[in-house]
């Protein structure tokens, strides 16, 4: 099985700064995408940002120019820099991990999911 660890979430000020981190572990062979959704009170998982293996990237409108999506060397981890954050960035930020290829399987994968907070 795969496991999406995230880390990074916490209250920040608006204007502040917040980096969420992910990392996957199992038997990994490979993944393909992965990126980051949120979900606010009340509304719908939505996507935040999405990268593919070889380093596309897309974005919500409501974030390009604001957020930045990588992924670290391994491929294995995914980082979202979140700048200039406003109150409407508030919600819980889950990532993901599409098609994940293991010695078992392959999975579409989902991790616990982390708080941010953006105060005005």
């Amino acid at each position: 099985q795969v496991q999406l660890v995230e880390s990074g979430g916490g209250l920040v000020q608006a204007g502040g700064s917040l980096r969420l981190s992910c990392a996957a572990s199992g038997r990994i062979f490979s993944i393909n995408d992965m990126g980051w959704y949120r979900q606010a009170p009340g509304k719908q998982r939505e996507l935040v940002a999405k990268i593919t293996r070889a380093g596309s990237t897309n974005y919500a409108d409501s974030v390009k120019g604001r957020f930045t999506i990588s992924r670290g060397n391994a491929k294995n981890t995914v980082y979202l820099q979140m700048t200039s954050l406003k109150p409407e960035d508030t919600a819980v930020y889950y990532c993901n991990a599409d098609l994940v290829v293991t010695a078992t399987g392959i999975y579409d994968s989902w991790g616990q999911g982390t708080q941010v907070t953006v105060s005005s």
